[in-house]
């Protein structure tokens, strides 16, 4: 041969031979691709099973916290009015246009554990109007309240319903300035809101409050009582309405009621003082 050409070391194989050849590598190719798929999903032991179990028991599940929700930053949109000729005004219902309530409540006879787990399970603030002959017995049970963002104003030191018929100014200026000074003792702070025991009020008491050093008389149109809302305009929550409850034996009821009716009206219970600017 010349040397233009190469001597070949093996036969060329027939057309038959040479697509029988192909057919054996292309199974051979697929039996090896079905081989590596096995081998990287292979189907667990019980070993390879127990395997992820003992890795999550070595790590233990946080115990889940209480906490506290964000609540929604309402700009106010009304302003206390001042003080004019000695009196204190008198606030019976926050004119506003923003969706929220403001829970009061009273006295505070009735002290229960249940009653601090509830408030603290809803989230609520409220402006806790206290008697201090009343609390006198454990003055340190409303501090759960205080943590929680509540916040103590004055309802006198003896809570005479009568004291707007039956006493003049200087001994209603004296029955104030007890409580405000009880609980700046106890609580770190003087109220700045004043209720009324029984609500009535007069301009005497008005003066009475201003000379205390408060910034004004708290009254209701709503209060839940009796496991149930009583309305004294409407039949339902209202934006910007002060609710008035009590420390008693039905507080879980009470409490229960008004958050329904919270609820079922859209609001959000914010902190008097908060809105009115005197926290």
């Amino acid at each position: 041969m010349s040397g233009d050409h190469f001597a070949m070391p093996f036969s060329i194989p027939s057309r038959r031979a040479a697509l029988s050849l192909l057919g054996a590598s292309m199974v051979a190719g697929l039996t090896a691709c079905t081989a590596a798929e096995g081998a990287e999903s292979p189907t667990p032991s019980p070993t390879d099973t127990a395997a992820p179990e003992a890795a999550a028991s070595a790590t233990p599940t946080p115990t889940p916290t209480a906490t506290k929700r964000l609540r929604r930053t309402f700009i106010p949109d009304f302003q206390l009015p001042p003080i004019v000729g000695g009196l204190a005004p008198v606030i019976t219902k926050i004119p506003t246009k923003h969706p929220i309530v403001f829970l009061t409540i009273d006295d505070g006879n009735i002290k229960t554990p249940e009653s601090v787990k509830l408030m603290a399970e809803y989230d609520y603030p409220a402006s806790l109007f206290l008697t201090r002959d009343t609390i006198a017995d454990n003055p340190a049970f409303f501090n759960a309240f205080k943590a929680q963002g509540s916040l103590v104003e004055n309802h006198t030191v003896t809570h005479n319903i009568n004291m707007v018929r039956q006493w003049g100014y200087q001994q209603q200026v004296n029955d104030m300035v007890g409580m405000q000074e009880y609980a700046l003792q106890h609580y770190g702070r003087r109220p700045t809101l004043f209720r009324p025991p029984g609500g009535a009020y007069s301009n005497v008491m008005r003066q009475a409050v201003a000379d205390a050093g408060m910034k004004a008389i708290v009254t209701w149109e709503a209060k839940a009582n009796a496991g149930k809302m009583d309305y004294q305009v409407g039949n339902s929550l209202r934006p910007g309405d002060i609710v008035l409850m009590h420390f008693r034996a039905e507080f879980a009821a009470d409490l229960g009621a008004f958050r329904a009716a919270q609820l079922a009206a859209g609001l959000e219970v914010v902190l008097l003082e908060d809105f009115l600017g005197v926290a």
